[in-house]
């Protein structure tokens, strides 16, 4: 894998650098960034992690053994340790989490919660020629919160506008429904058009806002 493929397979990861259609091979990518030793893309290693695991096929596993060298093996189990730390220190977790925990010796729980109070502490975090700042580290996730929580919104309002669109093709005819949001929203109607909606579309308008038949189509629901 070159640079530019693994810069395009970050990308896909969490690095909003392009629009990424193709697959990809996220276990050979998250080993590419241990084997590249890059400090600036081991601090994005928690992000990654984050998205991998949440997005695509992650398996701690096989990645394990898509690393040849036990020094690159040693890192991968650093910085899966650091980003039990970040998360730990967020209160959050993942799907992989709960299995990778119990595999963990007490020793690397130990080491996971001194990292955690390193970072509550601005302290830095280190391992043989590896450091990184608490500050930064901190900082490129919480970025990672705030986009996570935008994507989580804008999907929460998409399914709404789909559940809306499919409730009204289930009350209205195209055309009742394009003049009831029309009405709705204030906009000029010919006097054909005016009529047609007094006669069929405001009855249904009426029934819809009964709210004893609102309840009771609840409670039909709940059963």
């Amino acid at each position: 894998m070159d640079n530019q493929e693994l810069l395009k397979n970050l990308a896909k990861l969490g690095l909003p650098m392009f629009e990424p259609s193709e697959a990809v091979d996220v276990n050979q990518t998250m080993a590419e960034v241990v084997k590249s030793r890059d400090t600036r893309l081991w601090e994005m290693f928690p992000v990654l992690l984050a998205n991998a695991s949440e997005e695509y096929h992650f398996t701690p596993e096989k990645v394990h053994d898509l690393l040849s060298e036990d020094k690159d093996r040693y890192n991968l189990d650093r910085l899966c340790l650091l980003a039990m730390s970040l998360y730990a220190h967020y209160h959050l977790d993942f799907k992989w989490a709960a299995t990778f925990k119990k595999q963990l010796a007490p020793e690397e729980k130990s080491q996971v919660k001194a990292w955690r109070h390193a970072l509550a502490a601005d302290e830095v975090i280190a391992w043989d020629d590896s450091r990184f700042a608490s500050d930064r580290l901190k900082k490129t996730f919480e970025l990672y919160i705030a986009q996570s929580t935008e994507k989580t919104r804008r999907r929460k309002e998409k399914y709404e506008e789909f559940s809306l669109a499919y409730a009204l093709s289930q009350v209205f005819s195209p055309k009742q429904a394009e003049l009831f949001r029309r009405k709705l929203e204030g906009l000029p109607m010919t006097k054909t058009e005016q009529e047609y909606y007094s006669r069929s579309v405001k009855k249904k308008v009426v029934a819809l806002a009964n709210s004893e038949l609102h309840s009771m189509a609840r409670k039909l629901l709940e059963q």
